[in-house]
């Protein structure tokens, strides 16, 4: 949650990577909005809400994914962590707490039976003084195969022997132009992506950008001899 700290929890974070579709789930598992003490919302969505002296947290986001413990496993990693860093270095020369907010946001593509679901969380945290009063901004993305019952990751979504530079040279067509340091994470530098019938869409942590948005949209034609 840490600015360049992030990324080097790209390469477990990406492993474990969830989906979901209404109707479906895993046996036996607990869901992460009750592990987390979270409410569901008419529109299924789980809320998890803390406030202290030292921080808030707001966590959103959709409950009808079949694999829960990545997703319990990622937001109870950040929930304590901000909450370590504020008992660590307590907001007392700050007007106000700090604040943690993760917004999840599902992306399908195809059908249940083969299709793909996705689940992005735009995370925007304040912590520490260089960001109070305009956050950081990053992501972390989910994504699995409803067909084969398994994880999507950069090295299963592309064809063997598919480098990052590849990727990026897409991305530059597009405006974008990552810092030479992102670069130094390699496949982990790309895991954050969202499938769908037309595209795949990028997320990128502002601190990595040097020109561009942090999301970007590449048509699945255009990659298309790319793609596994």
């Amino acid at each position: 949650m840490f600015g360049n700290l992030r990324m080097l929890g790209y390469a477990a974070v990406a492993a474990c990577v969830l989906v979901g579709w209404s109707g479906t789930g895993t046996a036996g598992a607990q869901s992460a909005c009750a592990d987390l003490g979270g409410t569901v919302d008419p529109d299924q969505i789980c809320h998890v809400q803390s406030a202290t002296s030292s921080y808030t947290l707001d966590f959103s986001f959709p409950v009808n994914y079949p694999d829960q413990q990545p997703l319990t496993d990622f937001l109870t990693h950040e929930r304590d962590q901000e909450v370590e860093y504020a008992q660590m270095y307590p907001p007392s020369n700050r007007p106000s707490p700090y604040e943690f907010k993760a917004t999840g946001t599902a992306y399908r593509s195809g059908t249940p039976a083969s299709g793909s679901q996705s689940l992005v969380f735009r995370i925007a945290n304040d912590t520490g003084a260089a960001n109070e009063g305009r956050p950081a901004t990053s992501y972390t993305a989910f994504n699995y195969d409803l067909g084969k019952g398994a994880p999507i990751t950069f090295d299963t979504l592309f064809k063997p022997g598919t480098k990052p530079v590849d990727v990026q040279h897409e991305l530059e067509k597009r405006g974008v132009a990552v810092l030479p340091s992102f670069n130094d994470f390699g496949v982990h530098g790309y895991q954050n992506f969202a499938i769908t019938d037309d595209a795949v869409i990028f997320f990128f942590d502002h601190d990595f950008l040097h020109e561009g948005p942090g999301k970007v949209s590449v048509p699945r034609t255009e990659i298309a001899t790319l793609l596994a």
